[in-house]
């Protein structure tokens, strides 16, 4: 799986993009937060606050219940504002 950080996201992470080999037991992008979250006090950082994290699987916006699969490319980025 790709995963890619872009923004405050990318700053907190330190990277901004990895491969990551997808656990059986995460089957939802929620599971996949809870797993990154717990790789590293950075992952942590990043993703801790759920209200600044907006997740894209394939590029379609997606919810915390949504399927995830080892080939999809998983986007991670704070709240877009306008103005």
């Amino acid at each position: 799986m790709r995963v890619l950080y872009f923004a405050l996201l990318r700053e907190r992470v330190g990277m901004a993009e990895e491969t990551v080999a997808l656990p059986e037991n995460v089957r939802t992008v929620a599971d996949l937060i809870a797993w990154l979250r717990s790789r590293s006090p950075q992952h942590e950082a990043a993703l801790a606050d759920p209200t600044m994290v907006r997740v894209a699987v394939n590029q379609d916006y997606a919810q915390p219940g949504d399927a995830v699969q080892p080939g999809d490319e998983v986007a991670f980025f704070p709240p877009v504002t306008g103005g």
